[in-house]
C-alpha cells in the first residue's frame, strides 16, 4: 500500500508522507496549535524491563531540502511507564527516505506491550 500524504509546515513547506503498509498511520497533531506531530506503532511489540525493541511505523517521509527531523519522546508513554525513545533526540536527515523506526527503551521493571496505533513518539522539523 502506498499512500502520499502531506503534513503542512508554517512558510508553505510540506513534509511528504507514504504508508507502506496496511497498519501505517499518518501522523497527527493531538492539537491544533501544537508544535509535533504524534508518530504511531505499526505493530504490537513487547518490550521486557532494560531492553530496546525498534518499533516500525509503517511510513516513510520525505522533508524539504533545507529541513530536518527530530524524533522526540511522548511525555506521558515517559512518565507512566517509563517508554522512551534511546536515541533521543533522533535525526532524520532531509535525505533519509527510508521507513521510519523508533527505537524504545523499557527503563522499568515490568515488561510493557506497546498497541498497534499507539503514540509512541514526535515528530518535530527543524
Amino acid at each position: 500500500m502506498f499512500i502520499i500524504e502531506r503534513l503542512p509546515l508554517k512558510d508553505n513547506f510540506n513534509i511528504k508522507i507514504k504508508i507502506l503498509n496496511e497498519f501505517g498511520k499518518i501522523p497527527e497533531k493531538s492539537h491544533k496549535d501544537d508544535i509535533g506531530y504524534d508518530l504511531y506503532a505499526d505493530n504490537d511489540y513487547t518490550i521486557d524491563p532494560g531492553k530496546v525493541v525498534l518499533v516500525n511505523l509503517g511510513i516513510s517521509i520525505q522533508l524539504p531540502k533545507n529541513l530536518g527531523g527530530f524524533v522526540l519522546p511522548r511525555s506521558g508513554l515517559a512518565t507512566k511507564h517509563l517508554i522512551s525513545p534511546i536515541n533521543s533526540p533522533g535525526l532524520i536527515d532531509p535525505g533519509y527516505t527510508g521507513e521510519l523506526m523508533v527505537p524504545l527503551m523499557n527503563y522499568s521493571d515490568v515488561t510493557y506491550t506497546v498497541k498497534r496505533h499507539e503514540r509512541i513518539a514526535q515528530l518535530v522539523a527543524i
